[in-house]
């Protein structure tokens, strides 16, 4: 990463500044017992860092261990690295690759293990073949019914800002700030892929906090 941040800097000073148009972003690839164990000092390694990458099947070799349908074998390492990309800001965390992918089973495992790296904290899947993009994105976009929760909690909170109060509920469900933030973060998201969120808060414009 160190040699890397180096060459960028030499070689394209144009697009390494932070008010550059274009700047380089780099994705580190996760594949080694080392880099789980070194993934404090890989996310601060350069300031290019934008993401990680779990590669799992390189991981599987170096620790000489089996995928198995359910994924257990890699829970520490998942887990681990959206821990650290959290803890360090780094906006992409993407999960391990679907080795299956043809036919309707393939299809099947490509959601399941995409809605499992969803819970898990990765934001992203890496993809090996064009069939499985439309899978990978539906599951790592905000579904209608979450950007509703998202707007209505947004709407909501800022009313209850105004009324003072620090926790409130929506539905029978507490809402604090921790809950409220990720809310936001939904409504960001949903923006940015160009779901009609304004249609959305025009519908619930006039939610309360309970």
């Amino acid at each position: 990463m160190h040699f890397v941040t180096d060459v960028v800097r030499h070689a394209l000073p144009e697009r390494h500044s932070t008010s550059s148009i274009n700047p380089i972003r780099l994705i580190a690839l996760v594949e080694s017992a080392r880099s789980i164990m070194d993934l404090s000092a890989i996310c601060k390694a350069s300031p290019y860092l934008s993401g990680l990458i779990f590669a799992a099947e390189d991981f599987a070799l170096d620790l000489s261990i089996t995928r198995t349908p359910d994924l257990k074998e890699f829970l520490y390492a998942r887990s681990a690295i959206t821990t650290a990309a959290r803890a360090h800001n780094l906006p992409s965390t993407i999960d391990l690759v679907t080795t299956a992918f043809r036919g309707e089973e393939g299809q099947r495992t490509l959601r399941i293990e995409s809605e499992d790296g969803k819970k898990m904290g990765f934001n992203g899947k890496q993809c090996i073949h064009p069939s499985q993009v439309d899978v990978v994105q539906d599951v790592f976009s905000p579904s209608k019914d979450e950007v509703e929760w998202a707007v209505r909690v947004v709407i909501a909170d800022q009313k209850a800002d105004a009324q003072g109060r620090g926790a409130w509920t929506l539905d029978g469900k507490m809402i604090d700030v921790p809950v409220a933030r990720k809310a936001k973060a939904l409504f960001k998201k949903a923006e940015l892929i160009g779901f009609d969120v304004q249609a959305v808060q025009e519908k619930w414009k006039d939610q309360e906090p309970e």
